[in-house]
């Protein structure tokens, strides 16, 4: 009970420090604001976090490993699409995904802003290669390039669409960015298989919560039978 106790308010501070960082920046969020926010003391939120830096580093891991995987598909080249279309959506309706990727994009000294774009390209790399490998990819495509100037684009859009005023609709631009480069890769047969239509990261995030739910239950299911057992 204890250490459920100590995940969810773990959690918490994570959620409230990013909600602070979205709508203050990283350099004008006090510790005080965060703590207004969660309602807890300092040294309750100084045993999770050592400082605002470790909070805003845990923010950043928070980027790459709360944004689910997509459930396989036919073509691998989808699942490449599906990936960016789910980090899309989670960009536009969650505060801590949203506050990752404005932290990931400010200069801020001591903070490891490398880490999610390392990981981001290593996670397309892969997708790609499968993709190729399965023969829906031009010859020429090279996946771990494709994969750099994956992310690089959609880094580069998302600060644009965040800085403009009024703000473009990410979840329309990034299916856009998305339909130019599969135009480059995609061998024709699958480019005209693939979805990339505005709602799909909205759908396909559902099916990744249907099937994770599935698998709960499953596990709970068995490990009851096993106590009967």
């Amino acid at each position: 009970m204890k250490q459920d106790r100590a995940v969810r308010t773990r959690r918490a501070i994570l959620e409230a420090a990013a909600a602070v960082f979205d709508e203050k920046g990283y350099k004008a969020a006090k510790l005080t604001d965060i703590l207004e926010r969660v309602n807890l003391t300092k040294g309750a939120l100084y045993f999770h976090f050592a400082s605002k830096e470790a909070l805003a580093n845990a923010v950043l891991e928070a980027q790459v490993h709360e944004t689910p995987l997509p459930t396989p598909q036919r073509y691998k080249a989808q699942e490449y699409v599906d990936m960016g279309l789910i980090y899309t959506y989670l960009l536009v309706h969650d505060p801590l995904l949203r506050a990752s990727a404005r932290l990931s994009l400010d200069q801020i000294p001591g903070l490891n802003r490398s880490s999610p774009y390392v990981e981001w390209v290593e996670r397309n790399t892969r997708v790609l290669t499968e993709a190729k490998a399965q023969g829906e990819l031009l010859l020429h495509v090279d996946p771990a390039e494709t994969a750099r100037i994956t992310v690089g684009a959609f880094g580069g859009m998302n600060a644009m669409v965040s800085t403009l005023t009024p703000r473009l609709d990410l979840e329309r631009e990034i299916p856009a960015l998305y339909r130019h480069l599969l135009a480059a890769i995609a061998v024709p047969a699958v480019l005209m298989e693939l979805d990339v239509s505005p709602d799909r990261g909205a759908r396909v995030l559902a099916d990744v919560t249907i099937s994770t739910a599935d698998v709960t239950i499953d596990t709970a299911v068995a490990s009851a039978v096993g106590d009967v057992v």
